[in-house]
């Protein structure tokens, strides 16, 4: 194509259908119906905030704190959207439908967080304002990396979200974090198979695409303080690791939806770019089964016995 906005005008039937089926799929719902508000009560001025008012694993806790701060950044992914998508059509009006949808986890996850106690809301509040203030997000220079980018953003985050919901030992935990997790879902067919339909008018810019966008694929929340240690306990935890990245997004949708291995057409260049994901997720699948491996070693307290695996990535 010539340019982002010819493809975006020749896949504008395609996204009126995909919005028409998402709105269809979509299930209104209400935050304040699913927060415990009964467990709530006042935080006086400067009182210091006691984990043991609400236990649970360090790495759900992190999880949480993650979760809604990627959430509270809102604004700039929107900015974000709108900018390679925001055209007065059906791709203008799902970023702003997306973007409506959206608002409601931050709403949820922060009202329960908050009458339950299960985060430092003056450490939450400070975050937010760094994590806010800095607008450090993901910013793909065509329509087609942002497509790769959201469908595969889209599903770690319901990934993430649905994980850290099971491992909450209450019920209005759990249905908060599978509320949120539906509406990630819906979002990422929408893009996921918008993928699709650009696969169908230009392969060789998808597996530029997936190249530039699976290689250098990162979590969004990469500017909240503390991001790497809470990452590193999110992944010790299986909430979300490479095993999750690897079998949950690379191949059901990259080998799968996308048919990576099988697309015909490619010009040169795309057919390098497609030999270098292909040996990639190799790699992360080989470093997934080393850390999986490891890990249930710890669990039932035997010794290492390999050594490597999470190399196999550098």
């Amino acid at each position: 194509m010539d340019s982002d906005a010819d493809l975006l005008h020749e896949l504008s039937p395609v996204a009126e259908q995909l919005l028409e089926r998402h709105l269809s799929n979509a299930k209104e719902w209400f935050p304040h119906e699913l927060v415990p508000w009964s467990l709530g009560r006042d935080f006086e001025a400067g009182e210091e905030w006691e984990p043991s008012e609400a236990p649970m694993d360090e790495a759900v806790r992190s999880a949480l704190f993650v979760n809604l701060l990627t959430e509270d950044n809102l604004p700039h992914y929107f900015r974000t959207i709108d900018g390679l998508f925001g055209i007065d059509d059906a791709w203008g009006a799902w970023s702003k439908r997306w973007t409506a949808e959206e608002g409601r986890h931050a709403i949820a996850i922060r009202d329960y967080l908050t009458v339950t106690r299960s985060v430092d809301p003056v450490a939450l509040e400070r975050a937010r304002m760094v994590q806010v203030s800095s607008g450090d997000v993901p910013e793909p220079q065509t329509v087609v990396d942002g497509l790769v980018y959201v469908t595969l953003q889209e599903l770690a985050t319901r990934i993430s979200h649905g994980n850290t919901g099971r491992l909450l030992g209450d019920r209005p935990g759990r249905d908060i974090m599978a509320r949120v997790a539906g509406d990630e879902n819906l979002h990422h067919v929408f893009y996921r198979d918008a993928t699709i339909a650009v696969l169908e008018v230009d392969p060789s810019a998808v597996v530029l695409a997936v190249d530039r966008q699976v290689r250098g694929f990162e979590m969004p929340g990469t500017g909240i303080p503390g991001f790497a240690a809470h990452a590193k306990a999110i992944a010790a935890a299986g909430i979300y690791d490479f095993a999750s990245h690897h079998d949950r997004i690379l191949q059901p949708v990259v080998i799968g939806h996308w048919r990576l291995e099988s697309l015909e057409g490619l010009t040169p260049e795309a057919e390098e770019a497609r030999i270098r994901v292909l040996r990639y997720i190799a790699r992360v699948g080989k470093a997934a089964r080393f850390l999986t491996e490891r890990r249930q070693e710890r669990a039932d307290g035997a010794p290492p016995t390999r050594t490597g695996g999470a190399a196999a990535l550098v």
